[in-house]
């Protein structure tokens, strides 16, 4: 029982097979093929990177293609930041016309109401000509208003001895030749906030020279100077 079980365990191996793997042929002297392919196979094994140089010839240096690569990024680049520098300019101008139309706006409601109350400032002016302002509660009132419109800018023109402007100035009358025209008398005074005239003066209109533009003050001045001791006269005698 036992040696016929071995033999068939025997039976059952497999066959060895023997592979010549010498280079040359014993019968011929020449090299087999499968040493050539095998030698080439090694060769390219052993020395990867030459595999590689050979397979890619463009990856150890750089060729044209890259050089245009670079430079089509850096033109990129720069485009770009053009783009940006464009934008960022555009959003600073954006940001003063913003505040230049706002600064607008609010200039304009000033001058609308100030316009409005332009006739309160005429009635002022006619109570202070006839002494009405010289003490009291309206006084008070005048110079509160005065100072709040000085404040919000407004400015008066027109005085007798300045040069006529037809800009500035509205002429009811026109006194004299061709000489030079200047303001012979105010009929109402004139009133602008900057640059933005809310009311022409209405003036008379009569001819001077430029030289003597500022003699009608010097006269008023001189004129005034005996009323005013006159003045000072009276109210010293009514104190004793």
């Amino acid at each position: 029982m036992t040696p016929s079980g071995g033999q068939d365990r025997d039976d059952e191996r497999e066959p060895v097979t023997v592979t010549d793997k010498r280079r040359i042929d014993p019968n011929t002297g020449a090299v087999r093929e499968e040493a050539k392919v095998a030698g080439a196979a090694g060769s390219a094994t052993s020395n990867p990177e030459k595999q590689a140089a050979a397979a890619e010839p463009g990856a150890s240096a750089p060729g044209p293609a890259a050089s245009e690569g670079d430079s089509d990024v850096e033109a990129k680049v720069a485009e770009l930041t053009a783009d940006l520098q464009r934008a960022h300019a555009d959003f600073a101008n954006y940001r003063k016309r913003v505040e230049r139309d706002r600064q607008a706006v609010i200039d304009s409601a000033k001058a609308s109401v100030v316009t409005q109350l332009l006739g309160v400032l005429d009635d002022l002016d006619r109570a202070r000509e006839h002494g009405d302002l010289e003490s009291g509660p309206l006084r008070s009132v005048s110079d509160k208003l005065t100072a709040a419109f000085e404040g919000l800018g407004l400015v008066t023109f027109g005085a007798e001895g300045d040069d006529f402007d037809p800009a500035l100035h509205e002429a009811v009358q026109h006194d004299g030749q061709d000489g030079h025209p200047v303001l012979a008398a105010v009929l109402r005074k004139g009133y602008q906030m900057g640059d933005r005239v809310l009311r022409t003066a209405m003036v008379v209109v009569g001819d001077g020279s430029p030289d003597d533009a500022a003699k009608p003050e010097g006269d008023d001045t001189a004129q005034d100077q005996p009323e005013t001791v006159g003045a000072e006269t009276q109210s010293k005698t009514e104190s004793e």
